[in-house]
């Protein structure tokens, strides 16, 4: 009889690790990912709890196409908060300061090759050094607005804002929650890696390559065919394209369109370099820019930011 109820509560026992196991997403240990069939992203972003950086994610945004004929609130406010992020000196004219739009730098309303946005709101909210805070995906929108746009920030109850939300919430349909994205954040680079650049091969480069586009002096020919890249229609120096590292990897990947990856490092960082050695408005908020410190040293007002931190 003994030797019965113990056979029977090891079975419960067993019972009860598997059932704990089940509800807790952990994955019994028998059981290889691939015995559980390849998740697509949708799927893993919506309720499967397994390592988001074992999954190979693919890069097919849905298309703005697939909302044609669709006039529920929802389509109709990824519909608006497309214009937005494509028109934005225009669509936004009241909160842009510039003639630049997000397309500017994140080609294809953000599902472009370059600094694309596909993605955002599942790594979102996030740490930024910068500001010294967990930052949401509003935080983000209204910062580049403040800088990139050198405008003001969209109130956070405004339709404009929502509408921009739930379009960058479209374009990351499947992407699980905090995944390990490969196409996030690939005009990087370690500040002692910037080559020593030269100014007037910059400048050279800068008409041979550039001029077509960004104009004599820098003021461009539009938004989205070629922004202003410096002058007082442009970015301003407190805007993440402002520092040389950025700047660099930015025109070496993307640069000159049709053409990209021509340019060498050494190369991207001179006319990077003449860009910026431009006048451009100046970033109101500075002083309160990597308030924990470990500003770049590539930042535009490193010195400044330096002797305010060490009181001088």
């Amino acid at each position: 009889m003994k030797k019965n109820q113990k056979r029977l509560l090891g079975i419960v026992f067993a019972s009860l690790i598997v059932f704990t196991a089940a509800c807790s997403g952990v994955q019994p240990p028998n059981q290889s990912v691939s015995q559980q069939g390849q998740e697509t992203n949708k799927e893993t972003s919506s309720g499967n709890n397994q390592d988001t950086n074992t999954i190979e994610l693919a890069y097919n945004p849905p298309k703005m196409e697939e909302l044609e004929g669709k006039d529920d609130p929802l389509s109709e406010s990824i519909k608006r908060g497309y214009s937005y992020v494509n028109e934005s000196d225009t669509a936004l004219d009241q909160y842009v300061g510039n003639k630049l739009s997000c397309t500017s730098c994140h080609a294809g309303a953000g599902v472009g090759e370059a600094s694309s946005l596909v993605g955002v709101t599942a790594v979102s909210p996030e740490y930024n050094p910068r500001a010294g805070k967990v930052m949401s995906i509003e935080d983000r929108i209204n910062g580049c607005m403040v800088r990139s746009m050198n405008g003001e920030k969209l109130p956070l109850d405004s339709q404009e804002l929502r509408d921009m939300v739930s379009y960058l919430q479209y374009i990351s349909t499947g992407i699980p929650i905090g995944a390990d994205i490969p196409w996030r954040k690939p005009n990087t680079m370690k500040v002692e890696d910037i080559p020593e650049t030269d100014l007037v091969q910059g400048e050279e480069i800068y008409k041979k390559s550039c001029i077509a586009c960004h104009g004599a002096d820098g003021e461009g020919i539009g938004a989205n065919t070629g922004p202003a890249v410096w002058g007082e229609h442009s970015f301003n120096d407190g805007a993440g394209m402002a520092r040389l590292s950025t700047a660099t990897m930015f025109i070496q990947r993307n640069m000159p369109v049709g053409q990209e990856g021509s340019l060498t490092i050494e190369e991207a960082a001179n006319v990077a370099a003449y860009i910026l050695s431009q006048e451009r408005p100046k970033w109101k908020g500075r002083e309160n820019d990597w308030p924990k410190g470990g500003a770049p040293k590539d930042s535009p007002y490193y010195d400044e930011l330096k002797s305010v931190k060490e009181g001088l």
